[in-house]
């Protein structure tokens, strides 16, 4: 990975350094978990000093910190960005899904080392983390009800069809990868009609 992709994963995290440090965290976590990872990795990867990693984290799990927060907020602006915008329930459903299932299938490396390194994190970090995941489902949890009360869904529990949802969404970062021939938004399209078919809504 290239300088100009750790910008546009994280356009706002400055120096250079620290994103390159951030991209490198994210391909030695994705390559040998992060418990197996080392700093002296991580450094050697971005072609840093061991020393130099310290100057923008304090730490490997700051570092994760770092990366699992801001995918966390990344995709809460996606569903935020939607939530904002005129449409029925189902209109903004099946954008929610597209859009959350196309980050994960686009950032699949980024996002598998989001979903599936939580528990790495310190108590602390980890409730900034998990509070980040209660918003998104709280606001996908909001346009099912809202879909229920207009007729329009028919689920009995509003709480376990949004985290089967965003599940779905979430497993892409497992086993998506560039081979399978077909792109994160036509895989988002084919989602989205999912979600609709799954809490009942007419297709």
């Amino acid at each position: 990975m290239t300088v100009s992709l750790s910008a546009e994963l994280w356009p706002e995290v400055q120096p250079d350094a620290a994103r390159r440090l951030m991209l490198a965290a994210v391909e030695s976590f994705a390559d040998r978990g992060y418990h197996a990872t080392t700093t002296r990795d991580i450094a050697a990867a971005a072609g840093m000093s061991p020393a130099a990693l310290y100057v923008h984290f304090p730490s490997k799990a700051a570092l994760l910190f770092a990366i699992s927060r801001n995918g966390h907020e990344q995709t809460l602006t996606l569903v935020e960005s939607v939530i904002s915008q005129a449409g029925s329930p189902p209109e903004r459903l099946r954008k929610i899904i597209e859009d959350f299932v196309a980050w994960h299938a686009r950032r699949h490396t980024v996002a598998r080392v989001v979903q599936y390194e939580l528990q790495a994190l310190p108590e602390q970090e980890y409730a900034v983390v998990t509070g980040l995941r209660r918003r998104i489902e709280h606001l996908v949890r909001d346009v099912i009800a809202e879909g229920i009360e207009q007729g329009e869904f028919t689920v009995t529990d509003v709480k376990t069809a949004a985290r089967a949802l965003l599940s779905l969404g979430v497993d892409v970062a497992r086993w998506y990868s560039d081979r399978i021939g077909k792109t994160p938004k036509a895989l988002g399209r084919e989602y989205g009609e999912l979600a609709l078919r799954m809490v009942g809504a007419r297709v």
